[in-house]
């Protein structure tokens, strides 16, 4: 259904308090997480699958808004994958954590009534495991567990809107989207998974995953 608490709207301002986002392809991300998903970072940079898509509603149609996602850690574990039980054990203490970055949505800004237009996808996104990445890709650490958030900034037109940050956003947390990052896939159920519901997956057999 659809998530409007977010991340407390108690004194938001009145253009993002009523913002509700409802995750797309939610039985999909409940089915990867019931396996525990996985998802790929390369030096390069990944896509995510599945892709990271919301439907709006609650915004002013007429206000602009950015829209933007980050992931911050689960924990402050590290893990190993036991092939013999099929299962993610903790492996010690995390690595120091990759320079925390966001992704903004390439329309934003824009108003909010096109944003409630069509579903939001977020497929322009990438996970890299290089901390010295220049292209803006999220940088995450590989073996480890991470929550994406995504945020809905209302444009404050003011001249002092910094003044009024803390009111002008609002955050979901989906946690059936939370996952672990790897620079191979672990679990052969995930990686069946990812062919059989992946349009792009035949690259997987051309070895090439990237659509």
């Amino acid at each position: 259904g659809w998530a409007n608490e977010g991340l407390g709207s108690s004194g938001k301002n009145q253009r993002v308090c009523h913002a509700a986002a409802r995750l797309e392809m939610g039985s999909l991300w409940e089915e990867f997480n019931r396996l525990g998903t996985e998802m790929i970072v390369t030096k390069a940079g990944r896509r995510m699958f599945p892709t990271f898509q919301v439907k709006l509603s609650g915004l002013d149609p007429l206000a602009d808004y950015v829209l933007l996602m980050d992931f911050i850690p689960l924990d402050d574990k590290r893990y190993r994958y036991a092939f013999h039980s099929s299962s993610w054990l903790a492996a010690g203490r995390a690595d120091p954590a990759a320079p925390g970055r966001v992704h903004f949505h390439p329309d934003s800004p824009a108003k909010g009534a096109q944003w409630m237009r069509q579903i939001v996808s977020f497929d322009k996104l990438k996970l890299t495991n290089n901390l010295l990445d220049d292209n803006g890709h999220i940088i995450l650490n590989s073996m480890h567990r991470y929550q994406p958030r995504f945020h809905v900034v209302f444009v404050d037109p003011r001249r002092d809107s910094e003044r009024f940050a803390h009111q002008n956003f609002k955050s979901f947390s989906f946690p059936e989207t939370q996952f672990m990052a790897v620079t191979a896939y672990q679990n052969h159920r995930i990686t069946q998974l990812k062919i059989a519901s992946n349009p792009f997956a035949k690259g997987f057999r051309d070895g090439d995953p990237e659509p």
